[in-house]
């Protein structure tokens, strides 16, 4: 059986109970840096066979795993934080198990996306989640456009070392649109910065970002039409 296992996005404690009997419980456990996943095991004192399993080696892992998997072992595959499958290898695998009618389970656990939307304060009825936004500055620009025309809040990850330039960019389009800055959650250091997208610029040009992002940007409405400060309420 393949176990589908979420991970903690920061802290350690956010491990659950069903995730660390699985793992005790796996022959192998597919992992997308081992180095990474060797730090979280030492911390519950487990002790398993690591395989890895990344982006460049996902498509030979895979069917690997699938021929452990049809002779009986237990698999369990984790990312370095959250949800595998979620902008994160995994969903390679699970579609060949799909394929090849191979039982797998996926345990519910910490998530990124929904902890900085919860957190933003924005609508959570409905929202769009676009994963990295891209490399590429019109191909980034083309999609903040979206982001703004969109009725619902839009969720994207960002590396702190491109977040002003996208910043910059939802600024030209919509300097006022409501944005919300969501870093290094669950954290020492967690932060949740909200105002306009020309406040959140200005803020992140004298205060370098660091760490883990989460930007979201609220669909335009009425209510953030105009000048938000960091504290004001969203309601």
């Amino acid at each position: 059986m393949l176990t589908i296992i979420p991970t903690p996005i920061g802290n350690l404690g956010d491990i659950t109970l069903r995730a660390i009997r699985s793992l005790r419980e796996a022959d192998y456990i597919a992992a997308e840096d081992t180095r990474h996943a060797s730090i979280l095991l030492r911390h519950l004192e487990i002790s398993k066979p690591l395989v890895s399993f990344h982006e460049h080696n996902e498509a030979a892992r895979s069917a690997e795993l699938i021929g452990r998997l049809k002779n009986g072992f237990r698999i369990a595959l984790i990312s370095d934080a959250g949800m595998p499958g979620i902008s994160d290898p995994g969903s390679r695998l699970i579609r060949l198990c799909i394929a090849e009618n191979l039982y797998f389970t996926v345990l519910p656990g910490p998530s990124a996306i929904l902890t900085a939307l919860v957190g933003s304060g924005f609508p959570t009825e409905k929202f769009y989640f676009g994963g990295f936004l891209p490399n590429k500055s019109g191909q980034r620009c083309l999609e903040l456009q979206r982001a703004v025309s969109r009725s619902e809040t839009s969720v994207y990850f960002e590396s702190p070392h491109r977040l002003v330039k996208s910043l910059t960019a939802l600024v030209e389009i919509a300097p006022q649109i409501l944005t919300c800055v969501a870093r290094e959650l669950s954290k020492k250091f967690e932060e949740y910065h909200r105002g306009s997208a020309a406040d959140t610029l200005n803020h992140f040009l004298h205060r370098a970002p660091k760490g883990e992002i989460v930007l979201l940007i609220r669909a335009p409405s009425r209510d953030n039409k105009s000048k938000m400060s960091p504290g004001e309420s969203l309601d």
